[in-house]
Formats: C-alpha cells, structure tokens, sequence
C-alpha cells in the first residue's frame, strides 16, 4: 500500500522574522511544473485544525506576489502552505511526464508541526519513486523522478542553514530503507 512522501527541513537560526526570507528561497529553488505553473497560497493561524486566514490562487505561478501576500500575514504562530505542482514521470497506461501536486509549507517558530520541523514538502504517494513489481520492466521513471527528489534535496541544502532534513513517509518507515528493498525485490 503506498504512503505518503515527505521530506522535513529544521533549519538553524529560523526566526519569526527570517523565516519567510527562508521560505522564498525554497520556493525559487522548487521546481514547479511548466505544465501547470499556478501556485496556491493559504496561510493558518494558530493550528492546522482553525478556519484558514487566507486562500489565493496565482494563475501565473508568481513567486513574488505570492511572498507579498504571506508577509502581509507575517506572525509566528501562522503556517504558509503553498500547492502546486512538479513534472514527474507517472503511469497510467503508459509512462509520462505530467504534472504531480505538491505542498510546500513553512512554519512559524509558534506554529505546532508534525516532528517540529519548519518546512514541510509533501510529495503525494511513494508509490512514484518506488518500483512496483508489476512494473519491474522499466526502471527509468522511478530513477528520474528519485534523481529529481535527491536533486531538489541537494539544491536545498546548499541554499539553506539546514540542521537536518528527514526523507519519510507516513507510515514512518524509513524510505530509503523501503526503497533499498524494493530494487532488491527486482533483482
């Protein structure tokens, strides 16, 4: 049964008032899709369970105006999530590349997240990054979009204060371990 893909960042020095600065620099480092560039933005307050504060959508995939937008709700007990999407190999009846949703959010220093992480990027099911015994013919679309997710992690790194950074998913297996297994199951 597939899970759900995330990936965690804790960054060192993250502040109420730095943290939307971070968040800017994740998300010119994401890749968006080309084929659908929209982004949505919604900001929560105090927890993910309250009513949203905001909800915008931006047709043309605008970073900046979506920035403009969150820091005219800047707090630290607010989360910012933006949906999207990234192009992806994924397979219906035959493999293509398409676009796949996608949630980057950013939580402030007093905002409750799930392991205390303050960013959260939700990849959709593993399923796409692990191969599938059915499908054990053709590895090629597991490996790109794996090289795409090990890609966006070292971009990230290299652009971000990171102290760690988790790759899970949520049955909380450890993926790398899940995926080492798989491609052993095709040999």
């Amino acid at each position: 049964m597939a899970d759900q893909l995330y990936l965690s960042y804790w960054l060192r020095g993250f502040t109420e008032h730095n943290m939307l600065r971070h968040f800017e620099i994740l998300l010119r480092k994401f890749p968006f899709s080309r084929m659908r560039p929209q982004l949505s933005l919604t900001v929560h307050a105090i927890e993910l369970a309250e009513p949203s504060l905001l909800e915008r959508d931006f047709p043309d995939g605008d970073i900046a105006a979506v920035m403009e937008i969150a820091k005219e709700h800047l707090n630290a007990d607010c989360a910012y999530a933006v949906d999207a999407a990234w192009d992806i190999w994924q397979r219906d009846a035959e493999w293509k590349l398409r676009p796949a949703p996608v949630r980057l959010t950013c939580f402030g220093p007093r905002f409750p997240s799930e392991q205390g992480e303050q960013f959260l990027l939700e990849f959709g099911h593993d399923s796409l990054f692990l191969p599938q015994p059915d499908l054990a013919s053709n590895l090629a679309p597991y490996r790109h979009n794996i090289r795409g997710l090990l890609h966006l992690a070292e971009d990230l790194d290299g652009s971000l204060a990171v102290s760690k950074r988790q790759l899970w998913s949520e049955s909380g297996e450890n993926f790398a371990d899940r995926l080492e297994a798989a491609l052993a199951g095709e040999g």
